[in-house]
């Protein structure tokens, strides 16, 4: 699935509540940089790592100063002026009806204006995300796919958040595994491959060192908060009651039977391949995120 799911597996939720670089124009820091999905889970911490490099950035959001969203093309031209490199984070997600059209009109659009580099968010094992992959890379401009697994963050900054602090991860999941991605490691290569060369034209399947089950995931968790969390299995149909009542598409239900299915479950090394190190580790991340007392009762 595809930020901030980009499907459950990526959901980039847009957080215009979190603090966020001021956007300035192009100069002598480089190529103005349009993060799209700037306030999400992968968008805010790309944003984040250029303006520390010094880099100009520009923030696509509803409520940016330059405003942008997916669903109002009005916004599309002004966002890109004076853009050279764009991170595509596509909202809800890749998977969702409109998605390939809408990035295959943004990024011919981005092309026209004269960006450089394309660097989209895509998930592993969706159709969808592939022929969105398919529309970037034929526009003729410079492009890296960031393929990537279910998002650690997701337990702590999303919709798993809940679950979590309920002390019950119930979902439609079964036995099924996936190598959880750290958000940080997918903005570090996005970074990397919006200002270095070396990375055009390269696809990066980007996922954690080991995969895990949801039963896995909850002994991580609890051995991490000192608290019991336990996985139960559901249906389809009762999880998708879940989400109405959470206001969340019933679409990210029928995504458990659709990438969990084990098409995904094999580790890749597209993070060792972009940055020359190894992903971190779900445990890691739960250790560090249980620090910061988001999992306190």
């Amino acid at each position: 699935m595809t930020d901030d799911t980009q499907t459950m597996q990526t959901t980039e939720t847009t957080q215009d509540t979190q603090q966020r670089p001021a956007a300035r124009p192009g100069g002598p820091a480089g190529p103005l940089v349009l993060v799209t999905g700037g306030t999400g889970k992968t968008g805010r911490r790309v944003a984040e790592r250029l303006a520390a490099r010094g880099r100009d950035v520009r923030i696509g959001s509803r409520t940016a100063p330059v405003p942008f969203d997916w669903n109002d093309e009005s916004t599309w031209s002004p966002a890109l002026e004076g853009v050279r490199a764009v991170y595509l984070s596509y909202y809800p997600d890749l998977a969702f009806p409109g998605a390939v059209e809408a990035v295959g009109a943004f990024s011919r659009l981005a092309a026209k204006t004269g960006v450089e580099r394309l660097v989209l968010l895509s998930g592993r094992g969706e159709e969808a995300a592939r022929a969105a992959e398919e529309a970037v890379r034929g526009v003729g401009t410079g492009w890296t796919v960031l393929r990537c697994a279910w998002f650690n963050q997701n337990f702590d900054e999303s919709f798993f958040l809940e679950p979590v602090l309920a002390g019950e991860l119930a979902l439609p999941a079964g036995a099924a595994v996936e190598p959880f991605v750290d958000a940080d490691d997918i903005a570090d290569v996005a970074v990397a491959a919006l200002t270095e060369d070396g990375h055009d034209g390269r696809v990066y399947e980007l996922t954690g060192p080991r995969p895990l089950s949801f039963a896995d995931v909850a002994a991580e968790l609890s051995a991490a908060t000192g608290r019991e969390i336990r996985f139960t299995a559901v249906t389809v149909e009762e999880y998708r009651a879940v989400l109405a009542v959470a206001g969340l598409p019933g679409e990210f239900a029928e995504l458990f039977t659709l990438i969990l299915d084990g098409r995904n479950a094999h580790v890749s090394d597209g993070v060792r391949r972009a940055l020359g190190r190894e992903p971190r580790d779900f445990a890691e991340f739960a250790r560090a995120a249980a620090a910061t007392g988001v999992w306190d009762d």
